[in-house]
């Protein structure tokens, strides 16, 4: 069923109240390591709520308005430092973010965004979208639009800028504009801006990593939006429960959804070489061993990553492919050990451009057998209340990226754990889906 959404003209949203006039220069906060990394990139998220509230759009904009007081830095823009090696710093100028309100001429149960599988056209009419370049240093940190269908349920979807928060941080300031939708006279959780300067310095790896996938070209893999049933995961986890190693831990949902996913999609592309790599990289929160303060709402998140051969994935048991993700957690708290000196271990000296990687590393790493996973699951974007209730489903706009990708975990209150991806090429669709029936 097709669905018209009429959108008003875009407006600029800043603080209810600006800070107090202590100087009359622009306030600048640097971003870290973990911010510039991620400078630029768009990330679209989707509430979808379907409890009817009273005027969803203005509520939330008085409310983001509220919450950009305690949030200033959002408001602002990304300049480059010239004097600092054009280092990139938030201006924060209280100029605000874009807002848009929107509605929609059919239901959301009709529009098809209550229960998977969701088509991506609709979700780019849902969202202010940005150029295929991403963000540009003149853009609104946040683009937002409030969309009311219907039936009186609406979708909050926000267009960020990374630099400016991760997942965790993100939900964070969601969840503060939805207690002042509510009411509540501040945030229940104080922030700390972005830009932490005592937060150490990314991983070169990592840091590495991302320089190579910022100049590679997007690619076309077909979109689709999956379940992995609870009855699946429960069975995987009690499966290994019985095999726990020493500091191993038992398997947690993401481990178990990652390792179907993984293992699923490795044999739909098997390559004929089964010696040929097969990595998985997956985002890791890293809050806890980098110290950063609570409340911080910047980027705080690294990468796993694990190079086996495509036929150790597709060939061995689902156990074993649990193993190799929980090894490639292993290294992540070392990474940021503080060292004698007292300086947090991880970029060292040799710094976001220390090292890099060969244009093969970059094929491995990169090309068609790799798998990048990210989960949104215990972020606390399910937590956020407008004053109707928490989302029925939260989702996510599926960009084309250059690597294979998924996000996993998606809250929804149905059965199992939602997964949207772009992660295999349309005529290897058919054999993916019927490798994930095998599980069901």
């Amino acid at each position: 069923m097709s669905v018209t959404v009429t959108k008003f003209r875009p407006v600029l949203v800043g603080p209810a109240t600006a800070p107090e006039p202590a100087a009359e220069a622009t306030v600048y906060i640097n971003l870290s390591s973990f911010d510039r990394a991620l400078a630029f990139f768009p990330v679209t998220s989707f509430h979808v709520f379907d409890r009817a509230i009273g005027a969803p759009a203005e509520t939330v904009r008085g409310a983001m308005s509220r919450a950009l007081v305690h949030y200033f830095p959002v408001a602002g823009r990304i300049v480059a430092a010239a004097a600092d090696g054009e280092r990139l710093r938030i201006a924060c100028t209280g100029e605000g973010v874009s807002f848009v309100a929107a509605t929609a001429d059919r239901s959301l149960a009709d529009a098809g965004l209550l229960d998977p599988p969701s088509g991506a056209a609709l979700l780019d009419e849902l969202a202010v979208g940005v150029g295929a370049e991403g963000f540009r240093p003149s853009d609104p940190l946040l683009l937002v639009q409030v969309t009311e269908f219907a039936c009186g349920g609406f979708v909050v979807a926000v267009t960020r800028n990374h630099a400016v928060a991760d997942g965790t941080g993100f939900a964070q300031f969601m969840r503060a504009v939805g207690e002042l939708a509510r009411g509540m006279p501040r945030p229940s959780v104080l922030p700390v801006s972005c830009g932490d300067d005592s937060l150490p310095e990314l991983p070169p790896l990592v840091a590495a990593m991302e320089n190579a996938l910022v100049v590679l070209e997007p690619r076309d893999f077909a979109f689709l939006d999956i379940t992995v049933p609870s009855s699946c995961i429960d069975r995987i986890k009690a499966g290994f429960a019985g095999q726990v190693t020493a500091g191993g831990g038992p398997c947690t949902v993401f481990e178990a959804v990652m390792a179907v996913l993984w293992q699923c999609r490795t044999r739909a592309v098997m390559p004929d070489d089964p010696s040929t790599p097969a990595p998985l990289i997956f985002a890791a929160n890293v809050r806890k061993h980098a110290g950063a303060r609570h409340g911080y709402y910047g980027n705080c998140i690294t990468s796993a990553v694990a190079v086996p051969t495509s036929g150790e994935v597709a060939n061995g048991g689902i156990n074993d492919v649990v193993r190799l993700i929980k090894r490639a957690k292993q290294p992540i708290p070392h990474q940021f050990k503080r060292r004698n000196s007292g300086r947090v271990a991880g970029g060292g000296g040799e710094g976001e451009g220390g090292l890099s990687l060969s244009a093969e590393q970059a094929e491995v790493m990169f090309g068609y057998n790799a798998f990048d996973v990210t989960s949104w699951r215990n972020l606390g974007a399910d937590a956020v209340d407008l004053g109707g209730g928490t989302p029925a489903r939260v989702m996510c706009r599926m960009d084309r990226m250059p690597v294979p990708h998924c996000v996993a975990c998606l809250p929804c209150r149905k059965d199992g754990a939602n997964v949207l991806a772009r992660c295999v090429r349309e005529e290897h669709v058919d054999a993916f889906l019927r490798e994930l029936a095998k599980f069901t």
